[in-house]
């Protein structure tokens, strides 16, 4: 009877330290726990502010996620190249020879400028759109600036603005496709690419709206009244803005070929619209005498 007494106890005493030890050691797993769900916050709130600042920080981390979709895009353009969405181009001129309009594209062993390469990247990003579908469109784009002897970021940039490099845009004004091309009034630009139905034919249509921008600025002697006769705003005293976004994004597209690092999301017009060309004072004659006024000093004196 005495020697059960003695062991109670102490059965007892070794139930309790295990109690304890168990309660330490949940205590210890929550208190971790909550040390590192605390780490976890601190190190979300720093990923936000950093993709904040840096919004290029966002395409990087996207690029890690295994939820990435842009293998999957690659896929689709395989199955379905771009040219084959795209109206045939392909005609006679009035001499019977084949005159072919197509995309140039690009393999990954080609010989391909790292410049190219950059603003590739960089537009594919910008506009959401794939980067094989821009690699053709810039291609393209190179290859017809060396033919019609135009800068090819020049190019781009008005694409970039007039369509977001999309080849079947169409305004509510009838300019059709990449560049916006005024298909009814340069009609005759397309005769030798299948007529005005080509339009919509990426290759045709950078080529024809590259003659007419080159046409333009040599017409008005700078790349900013060029740009204003493109846009229709021949006789107006401001061009809306249009020249301003598209040497934005010109300057832009320079620096990333520079190998320059510019957010994707950044805009492409910083300033108010600015006249390419301000017109002259008017003169006003005050009877015979023979003082001139302009008209602002003529307002002045109103008042």
């Amino acid at each position: 009877m005495s020697q059960s007494s003695e062991t109670q106890p102490g059965f007892a005493g070794q139930l309790t330290g295990n109690t304890k030890t168990v309660r330490l050691t949940i205590q210890y797993f929550f208190s971790t726990m909550q040390r590192v769900v605390f780490v976890l916050g601190i190190m979300a709130l720093a990923t936000l502010c950093m993709m904040f600042v840096k919004p290029d920080f966002a395409d990087k981390i996207i690029a890690m996620s295994p939820f990435d979709t842009s293998l999957e895009k690659q896929v689709v353009l395989q199955q379905q190249p771009l040219a084959n969405l795209l109206p045939d181009a392909n005609a006679h001129d009035g001499t019977g020879h084949a005159v072919q309009a197509t995309l140039v594209t690009t393999k990954k062993d080609a010989d391909v400028s790292p410049q190219q390469s950059l603003v590739t990247q960089w537009l594919a990003k910008r506009y959401r759109v794939a980067e094989d579908a821009i690699d053709m469109l810039v291609s393209t784009s190179y290859s017809i600036a060396k033919d019609v002897k135009i800068d090819p970021l020049l190019i781009l940039s008005v694409i970039a603005i007039e369509s977001r490099f999309n080849p079947f845009a169409e305004s509510p004004m009838g300019a059709q496709g990449l560049m916006q091309v005024m298909s009814k009034i340069h009609h005759d630009k397309f005769k030798s690419l299948g007529g005005v139905q080509a339009a919509f034919n990426p290759v045709a249509n950078v080529r024809v709206g590259s003659h007419i921008l080159k046409d333009y600025i040599a017409r008005a002697g700078s790349v900013e009244g060029g740009l204003k006769l493109y846009v229709g705003a021949a006789d107006m005293y401001s061009d809306g803005g249009y020249g301003s976004k598209v040497l934005s994004e010109y300057a832009n597209l320079k620096r990333v070929s520079n190998g320059k690092r510019i957010s994707i999301h950044t805009s492409t017009a910083t300033e108010k619209p600015i006249p390419t060309q301000i017109p002259e004072p008017a003169v006003v004659k005050i009877k015979d005498n023979p003082q001139q006024l302009t008209v602002n000093e003529h307002q002045d004196n109103q008042y």
